[in-house]
């Protein structure tokens, strides 16, 4: 549900003077320190420039990233999402569109230049941008090499709403022909919970053993529901 932006009662002048004052704010500092220097709310404000009437722009933006969890969900919100949200017109919604979307394609690119899959965090924040926005179900494959480089990610099923097909010797022959030496598999959960069903774990256990056949190692299967993301290998479920 889209968070509840309502506008409250006026408290700027009819110039507009303190939201002015609260997004430029932001602006100077990225400007004189860097965009580092910035907190996410204050680079959000930045992007929407603008607020709602009584509300700043630096508050809109604190609670939007509150509503959505942080960055991570934000990245997450599926386009309709967004566009639904209280006080994100056409032109914001834009704005923040495009800069998500450059988000996921830095990621991706980084990924395709052999930066090593080799941190938890990393391998999570890149399905959370191929799957958190995603409607329907979908499993994918990331195939790696000896150095956990990201050789290619494919798609292995898609599905409905609430469930898809996957079939372990399928995922074994793309595994082969693209010479991966380990592979992570992860899909999405719509529902809005990542906790793994008992269709999930079996699938694991499925798709380990296949793998192990021509030796190939399951390293992790990843379930994104929105911006939250659930390692089966850190709870201990690859089978």
């Amino acid at each position: 549900m889209p968070p509840d932006i309502s506008p409250a009662q006026p408290s700027a002048t009819s110039t507009g003077q303190p939201d002015e004052q609260s997004a430029h704010q932001p602006r100077e500092r990225l400007l004189r320190e860097g965009p580092a220097a910035l907190n996410d709310a204050e680079l959000l404000a930045v992007v929407l420039r603008t607020g709602l009437p009584g509300r700043p722009v630096m508050a809109l933006a604190q609670q939007i990233i509150h509503h959505y969890g942080g960055l991570r969900g934000l990245l997450a919100a599926a386009p309709e999402t967004l566009r639904a949200t209280p006080g994100l017109g056409p032109a914001k919604t834009c704005q923040v569109l495009s800069v998500l979307e450059l988000a996921r394609r830095a990621i991706h690119e980084e990924l395709a230049h052999g930066r090593a899959l080799d941190q938890p965090d990393r391998v999570k924040q890149y399905c959370v941008t191929l799957l958190g926005h995603q409607k329907v179900e979908h499993c994918l494959a990331l195939y790696l090499d000896t150095g956990l480089r990201l050789i290619a990610t494919g798609e292995v099923s898609r599905g409905t709403l609430t469930k898809t097909a996957v079939y372990p010797r399928e995922i074994v022959r793309d595994a082969l022909r693209h010479h991966a030496a380990a592979l992570i598999l992860a899909h999405n959960h719509p529902s809005g919970r990542a906790e793994p069903s008992e269709a999930d774990l079996r699938l694991t256990r499925h798709v380990r053993r296949a793998l192990a056949l021509v030796e190939i190692h399951l390293l992790d299967h990843l379930i994104v529901a929105g911006g939250a993301v659930m390692s089966l290998a850190e709870h201990g479920k690859l089978g």
